[in-house]
C-alpha cells in the first residue's frame, strides 16, 4: 500500500444555478475556483437547459433543498468565502438573506437580475429582497443594468457608476463593484465603490461577443481570492486581470459566440517550461549551424511567448542575448522568463493583432539580407509599430523590418507560430547570404 499525501486547500462556496452548457453558473464557478487553487463547494438553486446561444428552460429548486445543500457544506467544510449567482426565486433570495448573518466568511453577491438581452429575470418582490441580502454581503458585483435596478441610477459613465455604487452602499453592503462591460468605451472600467472612495480597474476592451459566464467567473474569482486571505482590493484587482485574459482567449465552443476560458491561467502556467525548452531548442540549432552572418552588432535574441502571454514576464529569452565570437555564436547565459525587453515587446505587440504568434528572433538587416528576403518571397512588413504592421492582415508577415535610426542599427525580426518554423526560417535566411 502507498502512503497518502493529502493536499489541504482553502474552501469556497457557490450558491447559484447550473448551466448545462458549462460556461456559466455553478460549472463556471467551480472551474474558476479550481484555477485559483481553491476547493469549490456548491449549493444549486436551479437547473437550466442552456448553451452558448441562450437559455431554453429553467427549473428552480425548492428553498428547503437549497438550504439543505448550504447546511451540508458549512457544517463540514471550513468555508473561507462564498458567492451567490442566480438565485431564481423570491424564496431563495430570502433564504440566503436569512442565512447570511450566520456566515463567518466573506460573501460576494452577484445580483443576477437582468439578462444580456435586457430582460428582467426576477419578479419585483425578489428584486426587493436583494436589499436584505446585500445588507449582509461583503461585496456586490452588479453590471450596469443591475446597478440601475438596485439604485435607480442609469449607469453610462464613471460619475453615474459612482453614484449608483454609493446608492447601493446604503443597503449596508460593505463595497460595490460596478462592472463596466455593458458600458460603451474603448476600455472596460470596473469601479470599486466603498465608504472610503472609488478605485477604478481599467482593462482594454476585447473585441468579442464570447463573454458567456463572465459575470459568474469574476465573482467566483473574487470569492476564491478572498478565501485565500487576500484583501478585497487585491482580490478585485487580481480577478479583473484574470477575467480579461479569460475573455480574450475564450473557448471556441458551441454554435454561439463561445464562453470565457476559466482555465486559461492554469494552461498558461503549465506552458512555461515547454516554452522555455522550445526557445533553448531554437538557440541550439542556431549555434550548431553558426548563424554569425545574421547576428546584429547589439546581439541576437530568441523570444518565446506562452500561449496566453500578456506581459514580458510571460516570455522566455536568452539572458544577455546571443553573441558573435571568433568561434561562432554562443548564448551569454541561459534562457529565463523576462530576459528580453525590446524583442519581447515587439512580439507582444504583434500578438495584439495576431495572437497565434509565439516566437521571434532579431537579425541584422542590410542590403544583402534585404536581397535574400526578396529571393525567399516571404511576406515582409516595413516601418511602423508592430501593432500597425500586423493589423488588418489576413495572415501575419514572416518578417518585420525595423529601419536604422539615430544610434540604432537596422534589424529584421522574424516571427512564427511555432519554434520549428522560426528555426527553419532563420536558418533558411542565413543559407541565402
Amino acid at each position: 500500500m502507498r502512503t497518502p499525501a493529502p493536499d489541504s486547500r482553502p474552501v469556497a462556496l457557490t450558491i447559484a444555478g447550473s448551466d448545462s452548457g458549462g460556461g456559466a453558473g455553478i460549472q463556471a464557478d467551480l472551474a474558476t475556483m479550481t484555477a485559483h487553487g481553491v476547493f469549490g463547494t456548491s449549493a444549486i438553486t436551479a437547473v437550466t437547459a442552456q448553451h452558448t446561444r441562450g437559455v431554453e428552460s429553467s427549473f428552480a429548486l425548492p428553498p428547503a433543498e437549497v438550504e439543505a445543500q448550504i447546511d451540508a457544506v458549512v457544517d463540514d467544510f471550513a468555508v473561507g468565502a462564498a458567492k451567490t449567482g442566480m438565485l431564481a426565486t423570491t424564496g431563495i433570495v430570502r433564504l440566503v438573506a436569512d442565512r447570511a448573518p450566520e456566515f463567518e466568511f466573506p460573501l460576494v453577491v452577484d445580483p443576477v437580475m437582468v439578462a444580456t438581452s435586457g430582460d428582467r429575470l426576477l419578479e419585483a418582490e425578489a428584486e426587493r429582497a436583494y436589499a436584505d441580502l446585500l445588507a449582509e454581503a461583503t461585496l456586490a458585483t452588479p453590471n450596469a443594468d443591475e446597478a440601475e435596478v438596485l439604485s435607480g441610477v442609469e449607469v453610462t459613465d464613471g460619475a453615474s457608476a459612482r453614484e449608483a455604487g454609493e446608492a447601493i452602499l446604503e443597503t449596508g453592503v460593505d463595497a460595490v463593484l460596478v462592472k463596466g462591460g455593458h458600458v460603451s468605451g474603448e476600455s472596460v472600467q470596473d469601479r470599486l465603490v466603498t465608504p472610503d472612495g472609488v478605485e477604478t480597474f481599467d482593462h482594454p476592451r476585447v473585441d468579442t461577443e464570447a463573454t458567456h459566464g463572465s459575470g459568474c467567473t469574476l465573482a467566483a474569482a473574487i470569492a476564491a481570492r478572498l478565501a485565500t486571505g487576500e484583501t478585497l482590493e487585491s482580490a478585485v484587482e487580481g480577478a479583473t486581470d484574470f477575467l480579461e485574459r479569460a475573455v480574450r482567449y475564450h473557448y471556441d465552443v458551441g454554435e454561439g459566440p463561445g464562453a470565457v476560458d476559466h482555465a486559461v491561467d492554469l494552461r498558461n502556467a503549465a506552458a512555461r517550461e515547454p516554452t522555455a525548452e522550445a526557445v533553448r531548442g531554437i538557440v541550439d540549432r542556431l549555434v550548431d549551424r553558426d548563424v554569425s552572418r545574421l547576428v546584429p552588432e547589439v546581439g541576437m535574441n530568441v523570444v518565446g511567448a506562452t500561449p496566453y502571454a500578456e506581459s514580458v514576464a510571460e516570455t522566455a529569452a536568452v539572458e544577455g542575448r546571443i553573441a558573435r565570437t571568433l568561434e561562432g555564436v554562443r548564448p551569454n547565459r541561459g534562457v529565463r522568463f523576462g530576459a528580453s525587453t525590446h524583442l519581447a515587446a515587439v512580439l507582444l505587440a504583434a500578438r495584439e493583432s495576431a495572437p497565434e504568434l509565439r516566437f521571434a528572433v532579431n537579425c541584422r538587416f542590410d542590403g544583402e539580407v534585404e536581397n535574400a528576403l526578396e529571393e525567399l518571397d516571404w511576406p515582409v512588413a516595413e516601418n511602423g509599430s508592430a501593432e500597425d504592421v500586423f493589423a488588418d492582415r489576413e495572415t501575419p508577415p514572416a518578417a518585420v523590418v525595423d529601419p536604422a535610426d539615430v544610434g540604432r542599427e537596422a534589424t529584421v525580426t522574424l516571427v512564427a507560430e511555432d519554434a520549428e518554423t522560426l528555426a527553419e526560417r532563420t536558418l533558411e535566411l542565413c543559407d541565402r547570404l
